[in-house]
């Protein structure tokens, strides 16, 4: 399954980055691109990519289902590279993710997520097995579970 509390994005800096782990005043990460380490500081805005989701005009999604919806239209496969050209990355995005706030989701957003996605992607780092696993098995798990015959567990809020 995909863990993406430990991949982290530095502002100013190119890339991602895997967490190999916290000090005191500082984290020790490796570069996903060229695999040196080095310390980054909470000062730098570091965050992980689990905390980082895409507006849409209903709800923001986390970056791990888009990567999914990525994952999913491209068969597995990488995200093509049209990052030169905004127009062809915004119509991408739509395919992937139809309703993403086009006014709060910018050209360079989308291009970020495309770069990571296809970072992760080459380093295999892209496992959707286990949450599709848990999937199946909650719904095999609510199949099975009796259902009261009255409605006193439906309340009206």
């Amino acid at each position: 399954m995909m863990n993406l509390s430990e991949i982290l994005t530095i502002n100013g800096k190119t890339g991602l980055f895997k967490l190999i782990s916290k000090g005191k005043n500082n984290f020790i990460v490796e570069s996903l691109i060229d695999k040196k380490r080095a310390p980054a500081f909470s000062h730098e805005g570091i965050s992980t990519l689990d905390n980082i989701s895409v507006f849409t005009y209903e709800k923001d999604i986390p970056l791990s289902d888009v990567f999914k919806a990525i994952y999913t239209k491209e068969n597995g496969g990488k995200a093509p590279d049209i990052s030169k050209d905004n127009e062809k990355l915004k119509s991408y995005f739509e395919e992937v993710l139809p309703n993403y706030d086009k006014e709060r989701v910018y050209a360079h957003n989308i291009k970020k997520i495309v770069i990571w996605y296809n970072l992760l992607h080459d380093e295999n780092m892209l496992d959707f097995t286990e949450e599709e696993k848990e999937t199946v098995e909650t719904s095999e798990n609510m199949e099975s579970e009796e259902t009261p015959n009255d409605n006193s567990c439906i309340t009206d809020n």
